[in-house]
């Protein structure tokens, strides 16, 4: 009979209805779906509405209102806490409507619950006759706006404004996060470009200072071996100088230019990397092992790419420890259709655990060895990261450091320029 009851409302009601489940059912917990397009609010798809509502006429009512101003729908009922809690994780509501006075529980025992998921989508209340008073209390804790059961007409007019007002206060929350980052970028370059100033400033001065210096001692001296020894110190100094120069421009040029995507021949960039390095001091020594999957290609930036490389070999190749009979740097490159996984291990001198979160940063030295400005791995860190990529640093002094990079296959990128071009 309550089931007859029932079609005969929905078909006087003019309600395409589709109840689904047995046991959604038998809990009292239905699902409407309607599909008319002409919503102003949600052009893109289906409103999913969240009804905490124990009258089911009524819940039938706000339905057919939805309906006949051509919301395009699906409306799920509960009446209880659990099912109102179980709802807000697994239904995905875009609004929810509540009534106040339910019997186990009410509206504002259901807004303390909705508080406590963080959603950010309206919460309308929808109930009989309540006073003023409650209503502002209603409105200061948090519920979006109220409509009357008695004057159900509002109801989808109060949906779009509530739907639009969440819509503006998500893009405010992400014009201010954004402008957020933007500041801590500005306060990165600040802080960047002081250190910047200062230590490049005295890592250009002090090699001029030592070969001026040594230019006046030269002057005065007769012996041709002392002038020798003045010679090679005035090269030492200028080399320093020029790989302060050389990190100054790779700093420059991965910071301001974009990506330039092409095809990567590992290989061959790891050995052109190498022959750049056979003059290097020990580099006689190094015992090189380089495993290199072909299974994919793989695309990237080729000017950052060898960057990293540079850095990290010249680096394995610096740091040797020559109290070991064999220095070694292995290099093994797995490529699959995603990313290429880069792992580069060394026997070298390793690092202090103390400084392990501290190489990356710029113009950090851990080691009196370096003769650079402090910003090899600053720049293979940034050059990872404007690839996209990321770097992993396990190292044990006296043992030997490993850097582990997984940087993305670029090659949808290159085909979006090959597109476009």
């Amino acid at each position: 009979m309550l089931k007859t009851l029932r079609i005969w409302l929905y078909s006087w009601l003019d309600i395409p209805c589709n109840i689904t489940g047995k046991s959604n059912e038998r809990a009292g917990n239905k699902i409407l779906s309607f599909n008319l397009l002409n919503f102003e609010t949600r052009m893109k798809g289906t409103l999913k509405i969240l009804s905490l509502e124990d009258i089911e006429d009524d819940f039938f009512l706000i339905t057919h209102v939805l309906k006949k101003s051509g919301v395009d729908f699906i409306a799920k009922r509960v009446d209880t806490k659990e099912e109102f809690s179980i709802a807000l994780e697994s239904f995905g509501a875009d609004v929810i409507l509540c009534d106040h006075s339910l019997p186990q529980f009410n509206s504002n025992e259901a807004l303390w619950i909705f508080h406590q998921q963080k959603l950010q989508i309206p919460f309308i209340l929808v109930t009989g006759a309540v006073s003023e008073e409650f209503a502002v209390s209603s409105l200061k804790h948090g519920a979006d706006d109220y409509v009357l059961k008695s004057n159900l007409a509002r109801l989808p007019n109060v949906i779009d404004n509530a739907l639009k007002q969440k819509e503006a206060e998500r893009s405010k929350i992400e014009a201010a996060k954004a402008l957020a980052r933007q500041n801590e970028t500005l306060i990165k370059i600040n802080q960047e470009l002081d250190s910047f100033v200062y230590s490049i400033s005295h890592n250009l001065r002090a090699p001029l200072m030592s070969v001026l210096g040594l230019l006046d001692l030269a002057k005065n001296e007769n012996s041709s071996v002392v002038i020798q020894q003045y010679h090679e110190m005035m090269k030492s100094s200028v080399c320093k100088l020029d790989d302060t120069l050389k990190e100054i421009l790779e700093y420059s040029r991965n910071a301001r230019q974009g990506l330039v995507v092409n095809e990567i021949d590992f290989q061959k960039t790891i050995h052109d990397n190498f022959e750049r390095m056979q003059f290097m001091p020990g580099y006689e020594r190094i015992k090189k092992e380089i495993l290199i999957g072909k299974e994919n290609r793989f695309f990237s930036d080729h000017f950052r790419l060898s960057l990293i490389l540079n850095n990290l070999i010249s680096n394995a190749i610096k740091y040797s420890d020559p109290s070991k009979e064999v220095s070694f740097i292995h290099i093994s490159i797995h490529l699959d259709p995603e990313k290429a996984s880069l792992i580069f291990e060394d026997n070298g001198i390793g690092i202090e655990n103390t400084y392990m979160q501290k190489v990356f940063n710029m113009f950090f030295r851990a080691t009196s060895k370096n003769e650079g400005a402090g910003l090899g791995l600053y720049i293979v860190k940034e050059a990872v990261e404007k690839l996209g990529g990321t770097i992993q640093l396990e190292s044990q002094l006296g043992k030997g450091t490993v850097f582990k990079i997984e940087l993305p296959n670029l090659i949808s990128h290159q085909k979006n320029e090959v597109e476009m071009a």
